[in-house]
């Protein structure tokens, strides 16, 4: 009864999407992209942002050259840097009164997925004030039009300039989950390679893997569109051709725009078709450890995926033949297995680690418990599962 009631749930869900009022972001796309963005805020008529980020991209000196442009074109901004990897709700009240404080008439989110998360939570409170972020956790809670938001992503990875998702984590409760709603995608984006060059090398490589669990969790799901599965084919043949060189060689700015447009293309994809088990692992892996998200899928993908066993080999399989990582000849299920041990090896070259180490055995049964919740009924998995397969696929990835 229980599977049935997820499933039930999922297929109103898919129909339900079809009526909801999507859009896509504007994008302003290739190097020097950035220099752009001053004058589009001008035009939609700012006088004065918030700029969400961190104190470590404000040290890299990135956004110098944006500010200056910021300047010369009389707009006035505010910068609240004190995003942290998994924004909790103090950093959004935080931001937010900022925001108020400046009569500022929009956003923008200059970083990583963290600073966009932040960012979209200010919107969120923006476009609803007199309701919390726990009040606004799950589905379709938003809804009222929140302030122009332009995202500036410095990683290729999260696809947060894509979806309609808000992460948060609360420092509390060591919960992280999700507001989720169309109100909450950006309105303009920044695709601008020239921003991840000098990404430090485990961090080009495990915001890329965070973009192939999106691709891969979007394709394999059973909310896919011929859309979505088109978007996340594109990324998951654009990451097996550049991650591993972004990685390698930072500087080769075509594997650089290419992985910007992959983490993009499974944004699109995940944010119609959803994610799924590896995702609600994840997430409470950087809810009780504060472990980045990259890195968290970049490990949990394989187990999941070997996990599903049957279930999944053909999606798998057609996968494997747009990354290139199997023969023609090869069976449905060969493609499919080559397929895993791909991302295995791939995540081996990349010196991602093949366990967690710091999961505490005492916490398992509480995060099997919140990974279960946040899956079912939402997700639509190609394979349901229940707190007793969460709790040993925790185990095993924390072997």
């Amino acid at each position: 009864m229980y599977k049935l009631y997820c499933r039930s749930f999922q297929r109103v869900m898919k129909v339900s999407t079809l009526f909801l009022p999507w859009r896509e972001p504007q994008l302003l796309e290739g190097e020097n992209s950035l220099a752009e963005l001053p004058r589009l805020i001008k035009r939609e008529g700012i006088k004065t942002v918030l700029i969400v980020s961190d104190t470590g991209i404000v040290a890299t000196g990135l956004m110098d050259d944006f500010l200056e442009g910021l300047r010369k074109e009389g707009i006035k901004f505010v910068m609240y840097d004190k995003t942290v990897p998994n924004p909790t709700i103090d950093n959004i009240e935080d931001a937010l009164q900022l925001y108020k404080t400046n009569d500022c008439e929009g956003l923008v989110a200059f970083g990583g997925g963290s600073p966009i998360d932040c960012a979209k939570g200010v919107g969120a409170r923006l476009a609803r004030p007199n309701k919390t972020i726990p009040q606004m956790k799950g589905i379709l809670k938003v809804i009222k039009k929140m302030p122009p938001l332009f995202v500036v992503p410095t990683t290729a990875g999260t696809g947060s300039e894509a979806t309609l998702a808000c992460v948060v984590s609360n420092s509390e409760t060591h919960e992280k989950y999700a507001l989720m709603d169309t109100a909450l995608i950006p309105h303009f984006a920044v695709l601008d390679p020239l921003l991840t060059v000098k990404l430090p090398k485990h961090i080009t490589s495990t915001t890329g893997m965070d973009a192939l669990t999106h691709a891969v969790e979007a394709y394999i799901g059973k909310s896919n569109t011929k859309q979505t599965r088109q978007w996340s084919t594109d990324a998951v043949k654009l990451i097996f051709e550049n991650l591993y060189e972004a990685y390698s060689n930072g500087l080769n700015i075509a594997a650089r725009t290419n992985m910007q447009k992959a983490a993009y293309l499974a944004g699109m994809a995940f944010t119609r078709a959803y994610v799924g088990n590896v995702h609600a692992i994840a997430h409470t892996l950087s809810g009780f450890y504060n472990m980045p998200h990259g890195l968290a899928n970049a490990v949990i993908l394989p187990y999941v995926l070997d996990y599903y066993g049957e279930t999944v080999y053909e999606p798998l399989a057609e996968l494997a033949d747009a990354a290139g990582v199997c023969a023609s000849s090869d069976s449905t299920s060969e493609k499919a297995l080559k397929f895993i041990q791909a991302i295995k090896d791939l995540n081996g070259k990349m010196e991602i680690p093949v366990n967690v180490e710091c999961i505490i055995d005492s916490d398992i049964p509480l995060m099997a418990e919140r990974a279960v919740q946040e899956a079912n009924p939402l997700y639509p998995v190609p394979k349901i599962l229940f707190k007793e397969d969460m709790d040993k696929l925790i185990r095993t990835i924390g072997a």
